[in-house]
């Protein structure tokens, strides 16, 4: 490549990538999930379109492996372990038992009513029962469910990932099929070795993290994404899950209170926006619509079967013994959203050159488009519907903590959301302990230095200064007095933890 071959493809990178951020603006206003917007930029950008020639599936299986592990990254680190945790073992068991039994209902579907062979029929079913993550954490942050439902389906499409991909690359294989315990026995290994690499990288990376201050506020969002990639590829050379180790470290790291958490959360998001909108016009520069008549009638009838059976019945299964009520259960349904996870899976067939594998390809192309336009924007209609689209809504409060590495100190940046009960409580009342202050109040445009006697309202921001020593005493006495208001701790009314040191008034 020339410098004058790089200079057009940054140009038209460029325009793409502008047409792209312009499309987010269409999506966000109809409800429609980005991805189809995208995946539409690449079909138009194909064959049948301006006319650029891009069949290179392998290069497109690599860059999606890329790219889901970059976005996983962004929801891991995005995910509240609070919501999620009472939730973790109903999510283990939607992505596993849930996974067999729609893999296995969806395939008798493609078997019986489109007449596919067998193994092409599982194959299809492995690929199109994972959830996606990139699909649901863009539909379920502008729909108001309850934070259990929010955590449930987050953590279900980040652990999900793993088992289907392993399934995938067993079904599309040339040779024979080993035996059904062969290979429980190998997703269960690939799974506990994903699951400790995750758990071991993220829990040293934010002790390391917590206590090596680096030079620029830059480097804090590298060596976290850094962490995330060396946990997923670790996994990866084990030949276990990638995927788990990458979202487990992730969630980790990103509810480890790690110095500048906002500007990491910032960066990760702004590498998912690019690994998303690259990954979706390269599947879609991969289609050839005028080939993809044949393939329409079997990918509405597998797409039927998945959405209103398959669906439906693993969550049943799965989630009856949980005690989830069935109104819950239906939103959970109707939530599982499918995206480009299944279409970068319906590359490793093309790759493996399994048989059918361009028509498999097809099917699970129609399949995603037309039932993410379904899913999508009806989610706030069936949560409305259900009676379920109001949840607890109230955020979590806002701290960003900066080491001053020099000063032996921190400075911790508070934000107080709309109904936290932090609201009213002066600043003496906070009962932080001896070493933390509130040196600056910024309200409505405005800074000022606080009193004791300053009373605090929903929006402010604080500037909390604290020595090293109770900078997290501090922290959890804040997040505390957040979620009781003043008496969090005396009257053991809030998730105050039993370390902060406690004063006596005034």
């Amino acid at each position: 490549m020339t410098v004058d071959h790089l200079n057009e493809l940054l140009l038209e990178s460029a325009v793409i990538l502008l047409v792209a951020v312009g499309a987010v603006r269409l999506s966000t206003r109809t409800g429609l999930p980005s991805l189809l917007l995208y995946l539409g930029i690449g079909v138009l950008l194909g064959q049948n379109g301006i006319g650029i020639s891009f069949n290179n599936a392998e290069l497109t299986q690599v860059l999606g492996y890329a790219a889901l592990v970059v976005i996983l990254a962004e929801g891991g680190l995005k995910t509240s372990w609070k919501a999620i945790k009472p939730v973790v073992p109903a999510a283990a068991v939607l992505a596993t038992v849930g996974v067999a039994v729609s893999v296995f209902v969806t395939a008798a579907g493609a078997h019986w009513l489109v007449g596919l062979e067998w193994r092409t029929a599982l194959l299809l079913g492995a690929i199109v029962s994972s959830t996606d993550a990139a699909a649901v954490f863009s539909v379920l942050r502008t729909v108001p469910l309850p934070k259990r439902l929010t955590g449930l389906l987050e953590a279900e499409s980040g652990f999900n990932d793993a088992p289907v991909v392993i399934l995938v690359v067993a079904f599309a294989t040339t040779g024979e099929l080993d035996s059904w315990y062969v290979l429980l026995g190998t997703i269960a290994l690939e799974l506990v070795i994903g699951a400790a690499v995750g758990l071991a990288v993220g829990k040293l990376g934010a002790y390391a993290m917590r206590r090596i201050a680096l030079p620029s506020s830059g480097l804090y969002p590298i060596s976290v994404l850094g962490l995330i990639v060396l946990a997923y590829a670790g996994g990866a050379l084990l030949h276990a899950s990638g995927f788990l180790a990458a979202y487990l470290a992730s969630v980790i790291l990103g509810n480890s209170k790690l110095p500048h958490g906002p500007a990491v959360r910032g960066f990760a998001d702004g590498l998912a926006w690019i690994g998303q909108i690259g990954m979706f016009v390269l599947l879609g520069l991969l289609v050839t619509p005028a080939t993809m008549g044949s393939a329409i009638i079997p990918g509405l009838v597998a797409g039927t079967v998945l959405v209103f059976v398959a669906r439906p019945l693993s969550v049943m299964v799965s989630m009856t013994p949980f005690r989830i009520p069935w109104q819950e259960q239906a939103l959970l349904s109707w939530a599982g959203l499918r995206g480009a996870v299944p279409i970068v899976l319906a590359t490793i067939p093309l790759v493996s050159g399994a048989a059918d594998a361009q028509q498999l390809f097809n099917v699970v192309f129609i399949l995603v488009v037309v039932f993410t336009l379904l899913q999508g924007p009806t989610l706030p209609m069936v949560a409305r519907w259900l009676k379920i689209g109001e949840g607890d809504l109230g955020q979590d409060l806002g701290i960003e903590a900066a080491p001053l590495e020099k000063l032996h100190g921190h400075l911790l940046s508070v934000q107080l959301a709309a109904g936290s009960r932090m609201s009213g409580v002066e600043v003496s009342e906070l009962r932080l302990p001896k070493g933390a202050a509130v040196t600056l109040v910024v309200r409505e445009g405005s800074s000022f230095v606080p009193d004791r006697m300053t009373v605090l309202r929903e929006g402010d921001e604080l500037l909390v200064v604290t020595t090293d020593e109770v900078s997290e005493a501090a922290e959890r006495r804040l997040r505390a007095v957040d979620q009781g208001g003043k008496l969090a701790g005396w009257l053991h009314n809030a998730e105050a933890s039993p370390s902060v040191p406690r004063r006596k008034a005034g």
